[in-house]
This record gives structure tokens, sequence and C-alpha cells, in this order.
């Protein structure tokens, strides 16, 4: 099988190692392997993953250290990998730069799933780069950012400020996890009323909006007591 891609894995138990590491090898992934933060960030510097599959529970340092450091010189996507189950403990990694997290125990098919979705960001992101994004499509979205204009397939849909600037901000991250607050300091701003209640109503009318099928969203995901994420179709 063709090599493709590059990622670093970061998790000090063997047998969590390991398991990524076949994982990884029956899709043709190439990686490195880190057992600590140290090692971690020296990987980052002299090897380039495109992808960090990293653990939280490190012997040397915190996960989210290590994420904070690197989020301050690289946007390499960082996908926790973590025992960490509470809600708080994803929120500070995500809020900290962390593009995804998977908690343990998890399905290979999951992993290999998340992988998906992040190389389809990277690829989004590169194919966009360098270039004016005027107008962006995902399925039967389209926005104009130029014209603040949405339409699905031909249908043009009326949002209001609010919901548009949701909406553009979650494209904008298409295929990453963007929790309650971060979605609040973007979206209103200096505006006094704005909290995560008011957050939930405003993605609800705009669900109603854009979703074909209410009771099977595509577009928008819920992360239940973490935030949202827009998918790539």
């Amino acid at each position: 099988m063709e090599t493709k891609h590059s990622l670093l894995i970061v998790e000090d138990e063997k047998a969590i190692s390991n398991l990524i590491a076949t994982t990884l090898e029956t899709q043709g992934y190439h990686y490195e392997k880190a057992s600590n933060g140290a090692q971690a960030l020296m990987e980052i510097t002299s090897h380039s993953p495109e992808i960090i599959l990293l653990d939280l529970g490190l012997p040397d340092m915190d996960g989210v250290e290590i994420i904070r450091r690197v989020r301050s010189w690289s946007s390499v996507p960082i996908i926790v990998i973590s025992a960490r189950t509470e809600d708080q403990d994803k929120i500070e990694a995500l809020d900290a730069g962390a593009d995804d997290y998977l908690t343990k125990p998890f399905s290979v098919e999951e992993l290999l799933a998340r992988l998906r979705s992040t190389f389809r960001r990277i690829s989004y992101i590169q194919s966009e780069n360098g270039q004016v994004t005027t107008v962006f499509t995902n399925g039967d979205l389209k926005i104009d950012f130029a014209a603040a204009e949405v339409h699905m397939g031909e249908k043009e849909l009326h949002l209001s400020p609010i919901e548009y600037r949701l909406l553009c901000e979650l494209a904008r991250n298409v295929g990453k996890v963007l929790t309650h607050q971060y979605l609040v300091n973007k979206v209103w701003e200096n505006v006094n009323v704005s909290d995560i209640p008011s957050l939930r109503v405003y993605m609800a009318t705009l669900r109603k909006k854009i979703e074909p099928d209410r009771e099977n969203p595509r577009y928008i995901q819920t992360r239940v007591g973490i935030g949202y994420k827009m998918n790539r179709l």
C-alpha cells in the first residue's frame, strides 16, 4: 500500500501506542512515536507531522500545556486521545487549541473517521491557501461572504445577524469542534447578552433553516456539553 501522510503518536502507555500504530500502518499512514512531552515537542519541531495524536496524561507534562506551546508557533491539527472524560477536560483542551477529542476506550473505526475528517479539513484549507475566498460551499449549502448571502440549493435563506455569524464561524472552521465559549466570544463580541443558553437558542433556529431533515442533521453536529462542529459533506 502506498504510504500517505505523516502523524505523531504521543502516548506513554505502550499497549495503546501500539494499537494506534498498528491502526495507522494498516491504512498506509507513516508515523513517529513519542512517550513524553519533551520528546513530543522535539518530534514536532524536527519532523513537522501533519496530525498529532496526543494523550493528555503524560509523565513529564500535561498534554494541555503541549497544545498551548505548539499553538504558539503552529496550526498543525491536534486530536486528543485521553482517558479524561469530564466535559471540563475536553473544553480546556479544545479551548487551548486542540482540533478534536477522542475518549478512551475508543474504537479503531472512530479513530479513522476522525482522521479522515481532519484530513478533509486540511485539504480544504490548503486548496484555499493564498486565495481570497468569497464563497464557501458544502453539500447544498453555499455562503457568499462578500454578499452576506446564504443559499441552500437554489433557495436563499434569510438568517438573523447572529445566525449568520454563527454559520460563518462554523464554516471557516469546518471539521473542527468549536466550544460553546469560543462561539460566544466570536459571535457576540462585546455585546452584554452573550451566554451559552442564548447560543443554544440561536443554534436551534439556525438548524431549522439549514437542515433538510431536522431529525437527522447533516451539517451541524452537537458535541454534548462541549460545543458544535460543521461536518464536511
